[in-house]
């Protein structure tokens, strides 16, 4: 248990250590508070168009919406946490300094999971804010609200999301040791290949599309409909699980090929 504290406290200082942390970290609360001023001001305008009544758009709705837009720049640092390392040859003064692979990637996990969970609460808490001060004008009357009850879920939803997200990056990074690599395969797993299926039709295959990391994280944070707009068939605790299967399966796929292949 020591060795693993002494290792999660290499990685926290190997974290901060870096200029591509801060660079993330500010890309990430930039990009929450834009796209979600912008998807709530695209939401009230419509409900202003369509003259709708009663309709309320919690602040904190728009920052779920984002997250599909955000999570690549928390991605890109959740890559580098393990795929700079093999580019720079640090990755074997890690495994000397911990010869215990498994308790590597689980240091790494451990700094990389709260950090990216503090940042989705803080970030989103931040753009929710900034959503309610930017749309409370005249001209929307009043539709933008900022209950805190449901904006506490809201925002405690998205750092979970990103927390997990981040930490099956982790995983594939180990598995892929090359950024170019990671960078593919998440892009592939949470944006392409969900909608290139949905695409398709094919109900079978949309079925399994919806249970992959972006749409089981829009269903865990309490969306009623994927991009598509379509209906999310399952509640948030079945997206919640598909999440953390996911994130298990990672993990296990880079612990095995760090296991088996020299640094």
């Amino acid at each position: 248990m020591r060795m693993l504290w002494q290792a999660v406290g290499a990685e926290w200082a190997k974290l901060w250590s870096v200029r591509s942390t801060w660079w993330c970290l500010a890309c990430a609360f930039a990009l929450t508070v834009l796209t979600s001023i912008t998807l709530a001001g695209g939401a009230a305008t419509e409900a202003l168009r369509e003259g709708a009544h009663g309709v309320r758009i919690v602040a904190s709705e728009a920052v779920i919406s984002g997250t599909s837009f955000v999570q690549f720049a928390l991605v890109a640092l959740a890559m580098l946490v393990i795929t700079s390392e093999y580019a720079s040859g640090g990755i074997r003064i890690t495994l000397q300094a911990t010869p215990v692979r498994g308790m590597v990637l689980a240091a790494k996990a451990l700094v990389v999971g709260p950090v990216m969970f503090a940042v989705g609460v803080l970030a989103g808490a931040v753009a929710a804010v900034a959503v309610y001060l930017v749309l409370s004008i005249d001209a929307f009357g009043g539709l933008v609200v900022l209950p805190a009850g449901e904006v506490v879920v809201d925002l405690l939803g998205t750092g979970v999301f990103y927390a997990l997200v981040s930490v099956t990056t982790v995983g594939v990074g180990a598995a892929m040791r090359s950024a170019a690599g990671t960078l593919t395969v998440m892009f592939m797993l949470l944006m392409g290949l969900p909608l290139a299926i949905l695409m398709t039709g094919v109900p079978a295959l949309l079925d399994a599309s919806l249970r992959m990391p972006m749409f089981a994280g829009l269903a865990f944070m309490g969306s009623t409909e994927n991009l598509t707009g379509g209906p999310m068939p399952y509640s948030p605790g079945e997206g919640l699980v598909w999440l953390l299967a996911w994130t298990a399966a990672a993990v296990v796929a880079g612990h095995a090929v760090l296991r088996r292949r020299d640094a």
